[in-house]
């Protein structure tokens, strides 16, 4: 009896749910013990026994997308500060939204002391606004001058979201690093933007992330992603819908991989 056009291919065809299925478990199983057993690599970018200044654009940009820097960089000895440069004021929400920064910063172990908003006219919480890079630059110096700070952190060049505010951000501080203004062994880190499916892979990403080439490397173990979303729950003028499937789904509340400018 001739065979039909599907006899050759069934076999393979029933055996590659199985394989998908195994290389899944590898995967988990490899993330879960990467997370387990990471090794953080504040050091290698000269944080411990520093200062460091997270360099953020809204109220919630520091839970959301650079908690595991912040609590690598604590555990590390460099002391983390927050630079928000706006109020996220645009719903008019702006003295609620300073209020929760101030309370999921605690959370993460930031006192209120090393918080700072710069709520500047000329700084609107926009995403179709670029904001001034002299200016911005002027302002986010002078905060590195006064806290003493010797390595910032900040958005690259996609700004993870695209959003015109998180690449300003990296605009004005490239070009502080560019030019030479920043003080004598300030190192500058941006957090890696990535595709959509590793943005949405939660700690799978985690492999990945190991896999490619990065400067420094932030993974948190699962007590530490809960206590990432505890803050990010602090913002709750900002917590819609679509926030909850990004607690569930983001790798930014697991891993952190940047790069050196």
């Amino acid at each position: 009896m001739a065979a039909g056009p599907w006899c050759w291919g069934t076999p393979v065809a029933l055996a590659l749910p199985p394989l998908l299925l195994l290389l899944l478990l590898l995967l988990l199983g490899g993330a879960r013990r990467l997370r387990r057993g990471r090794a953080r690599a504040g050091t290698r970018v000269g944080a411990r026994g520093g200062r460091a200044l997270v360099v953020t654009a809204h109220p919630d940009d520091e839970a959301m997308f650079f908690a595991p820097a912040l609590l690598g960089l604590r555990s590390a000895g460099a002391a983390p500060a927050v630079l928000c440069c706006s109020a996220g004021n645009y719903y008019n929400q702006g003295e609620i939204r300073k209020k929760e920064l101030e309370q999921s910063c605690c959370v993460l172990g930031i006192p209120a002391s090393d918080v700072t908003v710069i709520d500047h006219r000329d700084l609107p919480d926009s995403p179709a606004v670029e904001w001034d890079t002299q200016l911005l630059a002027t302002l986010v110096l002078k905060h590195i001058a006064a806290k003493n700070i010797n390595l910032v952190v900040t958005f690259d060049a996609g700004g993870v979201s695209g959003h015109a505010n998180h690449i300003s951000l990296h605009t004005a501080v490239r070009y502080l690093h560019s030019e030479g203004k920043l003080p004598e062994g300030c190192r500058v880190l941006v957090l890696e933007s990535v595709n959509l499916f590793r943005k949405y892979i939660s700690f799978l990403d985690v492999l990945i992330s190991c896999l490619l080439p990065r400067d420094a490397l932030f993974i948190l173990t699962e007590e530490e992603t809960e206590q990432a979303k505890r803050a990010m729950r602090c913002h709750r003028s900002q917590l819609l819908w679509f926030r909850q499937l990004y607690l569930l789904f983001s790798r930014y509340l697991v891993v952190n991989s940047l790069r050196l400018l």
